[in-house]
């Protein structure tokens, strides 16, 4: 899916992420990209197997060759959290260990705390073919785990790194749930509305519509409260004109009339 607009300024920061002996380049490369949907930009890469730089993640990285081109390489776990207060593992099961676990969305509420008062994060992800070994989980604070189908909870490099990054940066945005997208018009009016009823009900008054006079008002306000929940816009009001224009001519027309037959 396309997305990238450079003409907006990239978010930055948040927690590192530290992938532990990654095996291929091109999971690198997937890693960087969806740290760059999430505004992750600390990349840290702990002895990976094939040479680096890596043309394979540059290939794949689809505008995140910054996150890449920023990526420090260290020898071993310890040294490549040293400067972080808080540390998270990212893992399917942890191993014969007494953790404490959470799921990637309470993981990053708790990781917006930490990075809010000023501490530094860091989330780990193991290899593609093991995930992380019990000494590197050992050094972490808390163990992710994702709430996924029981039968089938592996995650590829990319995809583990996609649901953190997803759930940090939603844990920090403010866009409302549910939008409506207006595009060129806006919203319609009560008066518009109010107009397009005036126009509506002595149309429906003339076809016998309501040919129950005592249920009219019932009826009358039934319709509106249809038009009015769907939250119209003023082209499609408009657009409404324009189908009872059209019904009622074509209803006035000479041999148009409905047949009783």
């Amino acid at each position: 899916m396309a997305g990238t607009d450079k003409t907006q300024t990239s978010i930055t920061g948040g927690p590192a992420v530290i992938l532990v002996h990654p095996q291929l380049g091109e999971n690198i490369g997937f890693a960087a990209r969806a740290m760059m949907n999430g505004g992750l930009s600390d990349l840290r890469l702990v002895a990976p197997r094939d040479v680096w730089p890596n043309p394979k993640s540059f290939a794949v990285a689809s505008g995140a060759e910054g996150v890449i081109e920023a990526a420090r390489v260290f020898d071993s776990t310890a040294a490549a959290i040293a400067d972080l207060h808080r540390v998270f593992a990212m893992t399917a099961r942890p191993r014969d260990l007494i953790v404490t676990v959470a799921t990637p969305r309470d993981a990053a509420t708790e990781m917006r705390r930490v990075v809010g008062e000023g501490a530094k994060a860091g989330i780990m992800f193991g290899r593609e073919s093991k995930g992380l070994e019990n000494d590197d989980i050992a050094l972490a604070d808390t163990v992710i785990q994702a709430p996924l189908n029981p039968a089938h909870s592996s995650m590829n490099l990319g995809h583990a790194v996609m649901v953190m990054a997803y759930e940090w940066f939603q844990a920090g945005d403010e866009t409302p749930g549910r939008t409506l997208s207006l595009g060129r018009t806006d919203l319609a009016t009560k008066e518009e509305l109010m107009t397009f009823f005036r126009r509506l009900e002595p149309e429906l008054d003339a076809c016998g519509f309501f040919h129950v006079k005592e249920k009219r008002p019932i009826m009358v306000r039934k319709i509106r409260n249809i038009f009015q929940r769907a939250g119209l816009t003023e082209e499609e009001v408009r657009t409404l004109h324009g189908i009872l224009s059209g019904l009622t001519r074509r209803s006035r027309t000479p041999g148009n009339r409905d047949s009783d037959d």
